[in-house]
């Protein structure tokens, strides 16, 4: 990359331990909210970890239709969610500058 080239971030998309969205985990964050606790995803009776940071009443049909939403592993669910936020923070009409964007 040269010298001349330039990165702007336009907008913020979070999905966290401490927040279902960029806002909610920054203020959280600014708070002290620890987002570690008790595995509940998966049983981990035979493992020696037990704690980590999960996503917390997270309903990924409040963002992404049932049936795309199931041709998705969890983690790429996340990352379309976050980065629609980022999107729509960042108040870029697409259309407008596709040739700018990527």
């Amino acid at each position: 990359m040269s010298e001349n080239n330039r990165v702007v971030i336009t907008g913020i998309g979070a999905l966290s331990p401490i927040g279902n969205d960029a806002e909610t985990t920054w203020q959280n964050a600014l708070k002290g909210v620890n987002g570690i606790d008790t595995i509940t995803r998966i049983d981990t009776e035979n493992y020696n970890v037990h704690l980590a940071g999960e996503l917390k009443d997270f309903n990924i049909e409040d963002h992404i239709d049932k049936k795309e939403a199931r041709r998705m592993d969890r983690f790429t669910q996340y990352a379309v969610v976050a980065a629609r936020e980022a999107v729509k923070d960042s108040q870029l009409d697409i259309k407008a500058n596709a040739n700018r964007i990527g």
